[in-house]
């Protein structure tokens, strides 16, 4: 027993038991992350079967993604840091695996708009990233809207330019902050001042429902909940406002 664990191997020997290059024994060294167990007269590096069980920490730890200088703090450190160091790569993974998701989902969308459009090109692949991302960070809304209301909107969204985007971002924002004053200034909702902002509301919300009556259906149900919303979602209005409007868009339909 005693022979075997004093057995000692060249680094061609070494590599060929563990399956690693000489070339890459040799960098390992470099970087003192395994060095050898001791040098021949000659200078040659020698490796003992102990060994290979540090070079199997390497090599697990290199495969689930750790840096190399990663791996020689980890290994320099106790088990309580492996964990810790563990869960932090768990957590790296699983953000790296919802980017690479995203971008599979962009290049199918790509593949989708170029085989039916005359004029692909990369502005509308950029365009796409963009809604994509955008979808991304607004994916807990889609349990309020219906697959068919779903893939409708992604389909606005990559088709709308962007500058009328733009435009109905800020269009939304002057009338918000016309409805909330018209809400501390005590206005009618049934009053003709009421009834234009209602107008330009209805207006601004069938830019996004393109009248779509699912779409519409989706989104009354995710502002009726809106005590449940994420948060880091800010409301784009208060529930003064939403119940000015409310009211004032029932003036409308009589």
């Amino acid at each position: 027993m005693k022979d075997a664990e004093d057995k000692l191997f060249q680094a061609h020997e070494f590599g060929e038991l563990t399956g690693v290059t000489v070339r890459t024994l040799h960098h390992y060294d470099r970087l003192g992350l395994l060095k050898p167990s001791r040098y021949s007269r000659a200078g040659y590096r020698l490796y003992r079967e102990s060994d290979v069980a540090r070079l199997e920490q390497i090599v697990a730890l290199k495969f689930i993604g750790f840096s190399l200088k990663e791996i020689k703090n980890i290994l320099s450190r106790n088990s309580i840091d492996l964990a810790t160091a563990l869960r932090q790569q768990r957590e790296a993974l699983t953000e790296k695996t919802n980017r690479l998701e995203l971008a599979i989902q962009a290049i199918e969308r790509a593949e989708y708009v170029i085989g039916t459009s005359r004029e692909p090109g990369w502005e509308m692949f950029v365009k796409i990233i963009e809604v994509i991302n955008m979808q991304h960070d607004m994916s807990w809304t889609k349990k309020y809207y219906s697959e068919e209301a779903q893939r409708e909107i992604e389909t606005r969204a990559v088709t709308i330019p962007r500058e009328v985007i733009e435009q109905t971002q800020r269009d939304w924002a002057i009338l918000i902050k016309e409805v909330d004053a018209a809400v501390s200034s005590g206005v009618d909702p049934a009053s003709e001042q009421a009834q234009g902002l209602a107008a330009r509301w209805f207006v601004l919300l069938k830019g996004f429902t393109g009248g779509n009556p699912e779409i519409q259906q989706g989104l009354n149900k995710m502002y009726a909940d809106r005590a449940n919303w994420p948060a880091s979602m800010p409301r784009p209005f208060s529930d003064e406002v939403q119940g000015f409007i409310i009211e004032a868009m029932k003036y409308r339909k009589r």
